[in-house]
């Protein structure tokens, strides 16, 4: 529903998105922490997923573990939950869950029924499948979590070098273009703020962004906007958008 079956096509598509996002990122070798990406279909929201994990392209080599959360469309879900499973399948082929990893977060619970038709991790992997080829993954689906809670889960998994952040999210829901992107302009001031008091209309995956911007603020990272555009800007129509952002957090000082 929200990439190509085929996997040739697919890696195809990742490629090519992940290519034309590196030519506008070109020269920026400084290695984020962390990324929010959108989790719309890739026709829509692709781009911008892109540019922001062609972020993390200087130094793939040296990630071995990627962490995305992803907010619950489908299923009520109480806190943070993991699938429950060894591995994940998409048409690019396996990747292996971080199991290891996942018994450091004590609170994350096993639900296999809140991961099964869940759209807002599974959009994320192809770019992790192709980008980084030999990371693990540690899969979380965020329901009801108040932002501490969540804050905490990524502690428990923040690791070092070898360990990146992505929270899976897109902004303003079905709203004519241009008051979508006065409200997303708005969150995207939040976000640069590390304000962790975003709701589900600002973005659907409040719960995670906001569980990452209690952390960022205890560590004193840096928030980057790295690209803002709506589904008004690539295939859908202007008069029903939904809002997508790509964001990229520091550790260090520029």
């Amino acid at each position: 529903m929200f990439y190509p079956g085929s996997s040739a096509e697919l890696a195809r598509l990742v490629d090519h998105l992940v290519s034309d996002a590196s030519r506008e990122r070109a020269g920026l070798a400084r290695m984020p922490k962390a990324i929010i990406a959108p989790h719309a279909g890739y026709i829509y929201s692709g781009p911008t997923a892109a540019q922001a994990f062609a972020r993390l392209l200087p130094l793939a080599s040296k990630l071995s573990r990627v962490v995305v959360l992803g907010p619950a469309h489908f299923e009520f879900v109480e806190g943070v939950v993991s699938p429950d499973a060894e591995e994940l399948v998409t048409p690019l082929g396996r990747v292996s869950v971080d199991r290891r990893a996942l018994a450091h977060a004590a609170t994350v619970k096993p639900d296999a029924r809140a991961h099964a038709m869940e759209h807002s991790v599974e959009v994320e992997l192809p770019f992790v499948q192709r980008l980084l080829p030999n990371a693990k993954v540690v899969p979380l689906v965020v329901g009801r979590a108040a932002p501490d809670d969540v804050a905490d889960v990524l502690e428990a998994l923040w690791g070092g070098a070898e360990t990146v952040i992505v929270v899976s999210s897109d902004l303003s829901h079905y709203l004519p273009y241009d008051v979508g992107r006065a409200r997303d302009r708005h969150t995207v001031s939040r976000i640069l703020a590390l304000d962790a008091g975003l709701d589900g209309d600002e973005a659907c995956g409040a719960a995670g962004i906001n569980g990452l911007l209690r952390v960022a603020r205890r560590k004193g990272m840096r928030a980057e906007l790295v690209d803002l555009s709506s589904s008004g800007d690539t295939a859908g129509p202007r008069d029903d958008v939904v809002g997508y952002g790509a964001f990229a957090f520091f550790e260090d000082a520029p």
